[in-house]
């Protein structure tokens, strides 16, 4: 079964072609990987599918719901962990998890075995009287999913979700990603410029350069088609992008992923 479909998905910013006609399948309980480097239009199409940037043209359907039409019905329908830190320093770990729960309007007789539920599952049930501004890195983003999932989502969107963190805290996020598939059959649509990550990780990936995919496939069949032994996705991108994948970008996209790092490591 589709659970998200893009037909065209355009987004301009003046002469700026941002997205270009993404068009894109994606099955329930896949996890796809976005791949591309800082300013090839990744966060730009998260933003589209997750009803928060409208597109210039073309459509896409998610969890059965139009993002146009029917933007409220998608906003039920999926989890969103963006770049940046979306946890309350000064609030604990629960409180957290409270105030989205009521956000997400859970039944109020549900939402303590939800938080402790979601606790659980991301390992945090020690620390969750702390407050988040003691958490490592590794601990919010765990936090920040745990809130994206409380009220069951068919699609979770993560914009980048390692940014800043060490190998250790990045493994335990994966992992906690892994076991919301298993016990949810949840779908799960990430963002990265660590080609690594999504050798390891994902079913499918799709290359993103300069707004359009430029590619797409299972990481073994991207690359296979390099026709390469021992292929590696540098490879790969090297041959559909025509360059080295960097995460340069601009010095906003810089500056934004250092405060990231910094307030995440």
């Amino acid at each position: 079964m589709t659970v998200l479909e893009t037909q065209a998905l355009t987004r301009r910013f003046g002469a700026l072609v941002a997205v270009d006609a993404l068009t894109i399948q994606i099955p329930a309980g896949q996890i796809f990987w976005l791949l591309g480097s800082n300013g090839a239009g990744k966060t730009t199409a998260i933003k589209m599918l997750t009803t928060l940037l409208p597109p210039t043209s073309g459509t896409a359907i998610v969890a059965g719901f139009d993002i146009r039409t029917q933007a409220a019905r998608v906003r039920r329908l999926i989890g969103y962990v963006p770049q940046l830190i979306s946890a309350e320093g000064t609030l604990t770990g629960y409180e957290n998890l409270l105030i989205f729960a009521k956000l997400y309007d859970v039944p109020s007789r549900e939402r303590a075995s939800r938080i402790g539920d979601a606790l659980a599952l991301m390992d945090l049930e020690d620390a969750a009287e702390r407050l988040v501004r003691e958490y490592s890195g590794g601990m919010i983003r765990r936090l920040e999913i745990a809130q994206s999932m409380l009220h069951r989502p068919q699609v979770l969107f993560l914009d980048e979700p390692t940014v800043g963190l060490d190998p250790i805290a990045r493994n335990s996020v994966w992992e906690r990603l892994k076991e919301l598939r298993a016990q949810f059959g949840t779908t799960i649509f990430l963002t990265t410029h660590v080609m690594e990550e999504a050798d390891a990780l994902c079913d499918e990936i799709a290359i993103l350069h300069r707004g359009a995919v430029a590619v797409r496939g299972s990481p073994a069949e991207l690359k296979a088609s390099v026709g390469k032994e021992d292929a590696t996705m540098d490879d790969v991108f090297i041959r559909y992008a025509g360059t080295l994948m960097e995460s340069g970008g601009t010095y906003r996209d810089v500056s934004r992923t250092r405060r990231t790092a910094r307030r995440v490591g």
